[in-house]
């Protein structure tokens, strides 16, 4: 009885930071619009946890290794990194206005 393992393909983890020229433009053309929406979390036994994107040749099929910043403030602080203190107002607005009404002059 013939198996398929022959044929399969070799199985890399790699880091982005790794990837050679070639592999980074192929990587890049798979994803010209940003790789967000293709991440996968890969938690090991310890508990930690990494981020890996698909990404797949002729030859080898790729987990690429990728940073993840995770905002880690609760949201109620970051509200407050919007919000002026009492008056409910976004921080900077006031700037933003002023750059609107030069655009209209």
């Amino acid at each position: 009885m013939a198996t398929k393992a022959g044929n399969a393909k070799k199985r890399v983890i790699i880091s982005y930071a790794n990837l050679g020229s070639d592999q980074l433009e192929a990587f890049k053309a798979t994803y010209p619009h940003g790789y967000g929406e293709s991440l996968i979390r890969i938690d090991k036994p310890s508990g930690d946890f990494f981020y890996v994107v698909p990404f797949e040749t002729d030859e080898i099929s790729y987990l690429v290794k990728v940073d993840v910043k995770i905002d880690s403030k609760p949201e109620e602080e970051l509200e407050k990194d919007y919000y002026e203190d009492d008056n409910d107002e976004i921080s900077g607005a006031e700037q933003i206005a002023d750059t609107s009404d030069e655009d209209d002059e």
